[in-house]
Order: C-alpha cells, then sequence, then structure tokens
C-alpha cells in the first residue's frame, strides 16, 4: 500500500513539474494569491479560465481567512478551499495552501481576551490583522487545531504542491506579562546569575541594578539599550520558535514532494527596503524547505529594480544559494505603482535573474471593501482585462516557452555584505544619541544600491555564517554590536587575503551592546590601522581625495563624521574643513594579504562608488565585461542545462544600446544567435536574455 501511495504521489509530483525533494519546478512558477471568500458573486470557474490564459500555474490560498474557515470554535467549513482546490486541479493549476493563523477570529478574542498582544502601547484592539501575542498559550491551542483539521482535511489533495506557514510573521511588539516571564527564564539560562547578566548591560546606571530575579522589571520602560536589545533579541527567538512549531505540525501531514515555506517580509518604507528588524531570516528559514519572500517597489519613473534585487540576494542567502519563492509581488498594487507598459514583464525576469523560481502576485483580483481595496490586484474592481493583465499574459507564455532554461539558476557570488539583527537593533536604538535620523538600512542601502548600479552581484551572510572564506570582498555596514570572535573573524579574513570593507560605528560595542574600553574601533583597528576617539556631527563638510581627482559638489558629508587618524592605513580621503582637514575621513590598510578600508562618514553615491571600485580592483575581480551601469542592469548565473546565463535590463524610459561581449548564444526571447562584440538596442524597459552556447 505505501508503494501505491508514493507512486501516486510521484505521479502528483510530475504532473505539476516538481521535483521531489528539490522542489524547484520545470518552468518557473507563475502564480496568484486567490481568495474565493472575498469575491462578491461566484466567478471561479471565470477566474480559472483568465488564469489559464494567462499562464497562471500556481495560486496561495486560505492564509487569512480563518474565520470563514473555523465560523465558530470547533465549528469548521471548508466549502472554500474544496471549491477551489477541485477547480484548480482540473484545470492543471497547483495549489499552496497557507495556514490561517495571521489573522485571528473574533470568538477567539472573546473568549480569550489576552490572545490580543500587550505591547508598549497597551494591549491592542481588534481589527487589524497581526494584533495577537504568538505565544500565548489560547493563541496556540486555537491554532494548532484549526492547522491540524485545516492539514486532515487537504493533505492528500492532489492539487496541492506546498504550505505556507503563517504570513509575514513577526512578533508583533508582544511585551506583556506571560512574555516578560518568559524573558526572564530565557536571562537566567543565558547569564546564569544577575551579578553576570548585571555586568553585561551595565545595571548600574540609574540605579537599574536588580538584585533578586522576583524583582526583575518590565523591559516595556527601559532606557538601557543593551537590556532592550536582549528583548528584541528574544522577541526575534518566539518568531522562530513559532514557525518551527507550526512547520513541525504541517511536516506530520505533508507528503514527502510538498514543500513548506514562509514569505518573509522586509523593513518597510512604504515599499521593501531593507533587513527586517523584527525576525531572524537566517535561522528561521532552517526550518523551511525553500525559503519566500514578498516584495513590493517603486514603480513608474521610481522604478529602478533595486528592491527585486535587494530582497532576492537576501533570500537566496538565507539557504546558502538555493533557489527561493517570490510569493508575494505587485501587479497593480497603489496608485502610484500602476505599472507602465514593459514594467511588469521587466519585473518578473527580474525575479528570476536573482534566483526566483516563483513570481506570485498579490493578489489576483481587487477587492471591494476593507483595508486594501485600492491595493490593486492584477485584475482591477471590475474583474475584466485590462493592460497589466494582458501583460501578464505574454509573461505566461515566455515562461511556459523557454522556462525550462530560465529555473534553478545558480551564482557563485565573490562579494558578500555581511548584516546583523543584533548590530541593527543596538545601532537603531542610539538614533537620538548620535544625533541622526539615520537607521542601519540607511547605512547598508547606500552600499548595497552602488554595488546593485555598478552590476556587481552579492550575497548576504550574518554572523551564523561559518565559512566566509568563499568571498573575496566583504561589506560590513554599521556592525555596532559584535561579539569578539566574530571581529577576530574578520581580522583573520583580511589576513589571509580577503578585503573588507567598514563602515562607521562598525566594532563600537561588544554582543551587548557595551562600548568597548580600547581605543576605536577597538578590535578591528588591527586589521584598520586606524583610530579615533572623537566624532561630531558635519556642518559644511566635504572629502577630498588624496590623488585631487574629486570636487566638493560630490563628496558632501551628511550626519555623522569620525574624527579618523592613520596608525599604519593609507588615507583615502581627508575632511575638508578649516578645522577638521587634518583627520581622514576614509582609510585602507594593508593587513597581512588583504586590505580593510574604513569609511567613517556618510557621504554621496559617487563615493561610495569611488571606494568599492578601488577594493573591487585591490581583489582583482573582474569588471562588468561591457562596462555597463544603471540604468543597464547586468545579472547573470549558471542555468539547469549547465549553460551561462546573462540578463540585461533597461531600467529606464529611455532607449538604450550597448555592445554584448561575453561569448556567443542565443536570445532566448527573440530566438535568434547573438555574437560577441554584437550591438544590442533595448526598448524602454525592456530586456534581452542570452544563453551562452
Amino acid at each position: 500500500m505505501k508503494k501505491i501511495w508514493c507512486a501516486i504521489c510521484l505521479a502528483v509530483a510530475s504532473h505539476y513539474g516538481l521535483q521531489a525533494q528539490n522542489f524547484s519546478p520545470k518552468t518557473p512558477y507563475y502564480g496568484v494569491a486567490y481568495y474565493d471568500e472575498y469575491m462578491p458573486y461566484d466567478r471561479l470557474q471565470q477566474d480559472v479560465e483568465m488564469m489559464k490564459k494567462a499562464g497562471i500555474n500556481v495560486v496561495r490560498i486560505a492564509e487569512s481567512t480563518w474565520s470563514t474557515l473555523e465560523p465558530q470554535e470547533n465549528t469548521f467549513d471548508f466549502s472554500h478551499i474544496d471549491r477551489v482546490l477541485d477547480a484548480m486541479h482540473k484545470a492543471g493549476i497547483a495549489v499552496i495552501i497557507g495556514t490561517p493563523t495571521y489573522a485571528v477570529p473574533t470568538w477567539l478574542v472573546r473568549k480569550h481576551p489576552d490572545v490580543l498582544a500587550v505591547t508598549s502601547r497597551g494591549q491592542n484592539q481588534y481589527g487589524a490583522r497581526q494584533n495577537m501575542d504568538i505565544s500565548n498559550v489560547h493563541y496556540r491551542e486555537a491554532s494548532e487545531r484549526v492547522i491540524r483539521k485545516l492539514m486532515e482535511h487537504v493533505s492528500k489533495h492532489p492539487a496541492i504542491i506546498g504550505y505556507q506557514v503563517d504570513n509575514e510573521t513577526k512578533a508583533y511588539g508582544t511585551a506583556g506579562p506571560n512574555v516578560q516571564k518568559a524573558f526572564v527564564e530565557y536571562c537566567k539560562q543565558k547569564f546564569g546569575t544577575l551579578d553576570k547578566l548585571n555586568k553585561a548591560f551595565g545595571f548600574d546606571y540609574w540605579s537599574n541594578r536588580i538584585n533578586t530575579w522576583e524583582d526583575f522589571p518590565s523591559t516595556v520602560g527601559t532606557i538601557n539599550a543593551s537590556f532592550a536589545a536582549e528583548f528584541a533579541k528574544f522577541q526575534r527567538k518566539l518568531v522562530v520558535d513559532f514557525l518551527k512549531w507550526q512547520a513541525d505540525i504541517v511536516r506530520e501531514y505533508k507528503r514527502p514532494e510538498q514543500f513548506i515555506t514562509q514569505n518573509f517580509d522586509l523593513d518597510w518604507r512604504g515599499y521593501s527596503y531593507g533587513i527586517q528588524p523584527d525576525v531572524d531570516h537566517f535561522a528561521t528559514a532552517k526550518t523551511l524547505d525553500v525559503a519566500g519572500i514578498d516584495i513590493y517597489h517603486p514603480s513608474q519613473d521610481q522604478l529602478t529594480g533595486t528592491e527585486i534585487a535587494l530582497g532576492g540576494d537576501i533570500t537566496r542567502s538565507m539557504k546558502n544559494g538555493k533557489n527561493y519563492f517570490v510569493l508575494e509581488t505587485e501587479a497593480q498594487g497603489f496608485p502610484q505603482w500602476t505599472p507602465y507598459p514593459n514594467q511588469l514583464r521587466l519585473q518578473a525576469f527580474s525575479h528570476l535573474a536573482s534566483g526566483a523560481n516563483m513570481v506570485e502576485y498579490w493578489h489576483w483580483h481587487s477587492i471591494h471593501n476593507s483595508a486594501e481595496t485600492y491595493w490593486k490586484g492584477l485584475l482591477s474592481h471590475d474583474f475584466q482585462p485590462n493592460p497589466t493583465y494582458n501583460e501578464a499574459i505574454t509573461i505566461g507564455q515566455d515562461f511556459q516557452r523557454v522556462g525550462q532554461k530560465l529555473i534553478n539558476l545558480k551564482k557563485n557570488n565573490q562579494v558578500a555584505i555581511l548584516f546583523s539583527n543584533e548590530a541593527l537593533t543596538a545601532f537603531n536604538a542610539f538614533s537620538f544619541g548620535w544625533g541622526a535620523r539615520e537607521t542601519y538600512n540607511d547605512i547598508l542601502r547606500p552600499y548595497y544600491d552602488a554595488l546593485y548600479k555598478m552590476n556587481v552581484e552579492l550575497d548576504f551572510i550574518d554572523p551564523s555564517t561559518e565559512d566566509i572564506s568563499q568571498y573575496k570582498v566583504i561589506v560590513v555596514p554599521a556592525l555596532y554590536a559584535a561579539p569578539t570572535n566574530l571581529l577576530k573573524k574578520l581580522n583573520d579574513f583580511v589576513k589571509n587575503g580577503g578585503h573588507v570593507v567598514y563602515t562607521l560605528k562598525s566594532g563600537f560595542s561588544d554582543e551587548n551592546v557595551k562600548v568597548r574600553t580600547e581605543i576605536q574601533p577597538a578590535i578591528i583597528s588591527e586589521a584598520c590601522g586606524v583610530q579615533y576617539s572623537q566624532f561630531s556631527i558635519p556642518n559644511g563638510v566635504s572629502l577630498k581625495d588624496t590623488e585631487g581627482k574629486w570636487t566638493s559638489d560630490k563628496t558632501k558629508v551628511t550626519q555623522w563624521m569620525e574624527l579618523l587618524t592613520p596608525t599604519t592605513a593609507k588615507v583615502l580621503a581627508n575632511y575638508e574643513h578649516p578645522q577638521w582637514g587634518k583627520y581622514a575621513a576614509i582609510t585602507q590598510n594593508q593587513f597581512g594579504k588583504g586590505t580593510a578600508t574604513y569609511v567613517g562618514c556618510l557621504t554621496s553615491e559617487f563615493v561610495y562608488k569611488q571606494v568599492l571600485q578601488n577594493v573591487l580592483d585591490k581583489a582583482q575581480l573582474p569588471k562588468e565585461k561591457s562596462g555597463l551601469e544603471f540604468p543597464l542592469v547586468h545579472r547573470s548565473g549558471t542555468n539547469q542545462l549547465g549553460k551561462k546565463l546573462h540578463y540585461y535590463f533597461n531600467y529606464s524610459g529611455a532607449s538604450q544600446n550597448f555592445t554584448y561581449k561575453e561569448n556567443a548564444g542565443n536570445d532566448l526571447l527573440g530566438n535568434k544567435v547573438v555574437t560577441a562584440n554584437q550591438g544590442i538596442s533595448l526598448e524602454p524597459w525592456g530586456f534581452v536574455i542570452i544563453e551562452e552556447k
């Protein structure tokens, strides 16, 4: 019987193009989130037909409809799920089931008001999503029941290829008495004694010292950044534990060829911006089969592709270079995001160019009421074909035609950005103290953006990354809080021939956010060959490079400046100022076989590019052969057929021309041969994909 069931499972996997245990399709998954529950009238069959016309081959359902699945406690209604599963299966469209736990039903809150999280602002009110305490016992009991009932009901349905646990999960600031109690136990296990905890956090300040565990205060009112940062780390651990708990339940029911994923999101600035402060993505991804991401970005004249590349690079790096799913991205989205002609195509293929095996829109249809009425889906409120939908049809057709050559793209990057959730929390805690509005992501993004515009592809690593020797260059933004062993590891990386670029405030404090007592930048000064003890907020300061090539209009210093004095380092730039001119702003030091570059200020994209190119040259990394820079974007990798693949994107509203300098190949979409040194013209928002022969 077991052999028969396995044969059925493999047949289902083959039908949907899913490779068992590899969880990759034969052609890219092209999908939408679909909510039959939200529809103003029954149009399932019309939607299925329109999806098939557009080449949609996967839908995600159920993740936001707990109150429909379980209208009253222990009373279940799976009719919406059943009809969608059956209709999609008949149409040959695969389904991802989401666990519906990120928005709680009214009956649960009525019976157990404590499921609503108590935050620093008081207890949450009912109405919004993600207002619950993910560690609350009553929430967990109800969540487990609905997950198990759902899995029992659907797990054998042949349409289902995988499961999404929860949705954009975070701790949502939960800090109530139960969470505080759990945090005390966490601190007991980590520090053992109060003497160690008090010393680590500097609790003698303002009489904050804790002398008995019974006196342990709530973190809500703390003025101590060390204490607050540790609690933030604990909250991130709540997320890791919660998603592992859900994944373990789902894993009891799922078939071997089905995957478990989660749609992580990023720091939000009205669009996806940077490292998510509230989730340890690398730790959480370990419990998943496939990492997933939600990527939203500016559009129209503001479309650059940077956020698509950033989100992709982070997600691909979560599981050491494995391909990932874009589980949500915009079709139309906000009114300011309605795409220009060709932009939807440009965006979809840009996701694949970073290593995505799925592009899925949130959502299929625009919603007719409630909070997200004007976050439009692939279809507008009238459900009729529109320019965006019509363009989606061409994407689906191309995915089916050449998609086998586009999926499972592998990269071998030699540049990485080292990010740290702990450094992020610590750095942001002192925004008021160091006199700037900038946050950690505001330090990281300019370096990422500069490398992206220079067509330098990269990975992300974090303090848990054991082997960093595969990289030649590591950029380290604002590593404000870091353990000694990590800083020594970076020193050794340089000594052994690596090249590091540090930004301001790196190495400043230990892992407990206690400022190091050595002359800054403390431990890394060994590799950097520079020191400082004073810093200031610039006023009318620019940079003067030692070769005299920079002009002051391109080198303005903003927000922060460290007054650097070289010990063994070479000065790349000084401050141009009557008082601060004797101090270095940017230095570079030969240490062992490598170099350590230290940028002690915030400045311009021009300067960042100059510094980064200097370091890339030191590392002897090959330059972009065609000399391309933004708005022409070049992304590449090796496809599953073992052939080199090149994507060239035109992120502008004007035609662009360039000379193709790689080996001869085939234009996959144009179905024609491309020779080395051939001129190529790209229309506005256009692109070409070339597979080397």
